[in-house]
């Protein structure tokens, strides 16, 4: 994956088995944030709605995690082997960061 082809930092997930099988965890999450708005409206029990808040956050944090494996097995590979590994490094940390907030 050549990074002068992607100018805006667009990089693609290949389509896949793993892209199907995060595109239908997507699905479900949407499905799970629909379920909140629906407690909510209908004034379901706060730890309830707090228990399927943290299962949504865990989801989202599971495609993160498939997500940032791909990126290092593939763009940030890539990065190094064309010697651009600050560019990789800083990527990487900046991701590191925004997960520690």
């Amino acid at each position: 994956m050549d990074i002068d082809q992607y100018p805006h930092r667009v990089y693609t997930f290949p389509m896949n088995p793993s892209k199907q099988k995060l595109v239908q965890r997507l699905k479900i999450i949407e499905g799970q944030v629909r379920g909140l708005q629906d407690m909510i409206d209908k004034g379901a029990y706060c730890i309830d709605v707090i228990t399927q808040t943290s299962a949504v956050k865990q989801a989202l944090s599971g495609i993160e995690d498939v997500m940032m494996e791909n990126h290092l097995n593939t763009c940030a590979a890539d990065q190094i082997k064309k010697g651009n590994s600050k560019k990789a490094t800083e990527e990487i940390l900046k991701v590191y960061r925004l997960k520690r907030k």
